[in-house]
């Protein structure tokens, strides 16, 4: 995406929610890793594991991340987290770089920015009372004593455990208890950002609606913005506002929810929704069935990095890079990176 694309990108939502000034504003991200070979551990290729990502984020909105395992979603999250250094691109958080803070600067930004992880169990101390994780970071911005206890019995309360489980430890709780633990630990700091890493993939069906609809009450009740990273579009379709599919490294298709579900104008975002599963046996949808595999990020296709599989891909695809453009309106856009796709496609 261009600098001139990016600067004309409005970010539009549902219709029952309002939203404040962009408070995450990524632009070109960019993560590369070596692979290492040799006893010189010399750097004999590199993973792109994300290639140039652009996306803003306003204030009170949930923004959905998905795409297949493997696509760079997670590694997108955590550099803007700086969890890990980007190679290259800009990450703005209310204006500040956070590519360009300094140890001390980004330790007082991250009170304001915080991120549930996938693992709910990993992610815990086994060694460490669940109430030292939740209070562990609170210590770390100088908040301590009784104070930090008073925040800790707070957020449990929030995610409806009670405050005598702040002496139990991680591996006296179910899945689902563990998930809002970490969810308590985010809360902790009261941040206005929260990275949420396929928060409820590991849990079991019944409990995702729970541990989902905790979300929702709490960004009500705080405020909160969600960058949701999942490659279940039937739990992204619940909670986003907006929705962003990634494809091998990169940003492919972007729009507000009812309009990606409704309309979806990019192959791969196609075949991802006819995958969903229906729960009506008598109703069928038809099926895009991808065929081969996912190319390697180590040596990505030239041109459009889906064409290899795409369904409708012509000669031209192999040899021209898309760039992600809006093809609707200025009230209802919609972002997509495919040279088959007209001008006013979202509009049709």
């Amino acid at each position: 995406m261009s600098a001139n694309t990016q600067e004309g990108m409005a970010v539009n939502g549902t219709k029952d929610k309002t939203y404040g000034d962009v408070l995450l504003d990524v632009q070109h991200l960019v993560k590369h890793f070596p692979v290492r070979q040799g006893v010189l551990q010399r750097v004999a290729a590199w993973v792109q594991a994300v290639d140039d990502v652009s996306f803003q984020i306003r204030q009170g909105e949930t923004f959905g991340l998905v795409g297949e395992s493997g696509c760079g979603k997670t590694t997108v999250g955590r550099s803007i987290l700086r969890l890990i250094e980007p190679t290259a691109g800009h990450v703005y958080f209310e204006g500040q770089d956070v590519a360009a803070l300094s140890r001390h600067e980004l330790k007082v930004l991250r009170k304001d920015m915080q991120i549930i992880f996938q693992d709910p169990f990993s992610s815990l101390d086994p060694r460490m009372p669940i109430g030292a994780s939740i209070t562990e970071g609170i210590n770390v911005q100088g908040i301590k004593g009784r104070e930090a206890d008073e925040i800790c019995r707070s957020v449990l309360a929030d995610v409806g455990l009670h405050a005598a489980h702040a002496r139990r430890y991680p591996h006296e709780f179910s899945g689902g208890q563990r998930q809002r633990i970490g969810i308590a630990r985010a809360l902790a700091l009261r941040p206005k950002l929260i990275i949420c890493d396929e928060p409820v993939s590991a849990l079991d069906v019944s409990i995702q609606s729970q541990v989902l609809n905790l979300l929702n009450d709490l960004q009500k009740e705080y405020r909160l913005t969600y960058l949701f990273i999942a490659h279940n579009l039937s739990v992204v379709e619940h909670i986003s506002d907006r929705v962003g599919v990634m494809y091998l490294g990169k940003m492919v298709e972007v729009a507000a929810r009812d309009e990606l579900f409704k309309n979806p104008l990019h192959p791969y975002t196609k075949a991802l929704i006819s995958a969903i599963p229906i729960p009506d046996p008598g109703l069928k949808r038809d099926r895009v069935i991808l065929e081969g595999d996912v190319p390697s990020p180590l040596n990505p296709p030239n041109g459009c990095n889906f064409h290899p599989r795409c369904p409708i891909a012509i000669e031209r695809c192999g040899q021209e890079e898309p760039e992600l453009r809006n093809v609707g309106t200025a009230a209802n856009e919609h972002w997509v990176s495919c040279l088959l796709v007209e001008d006013g496609a979202a509009a049709d």
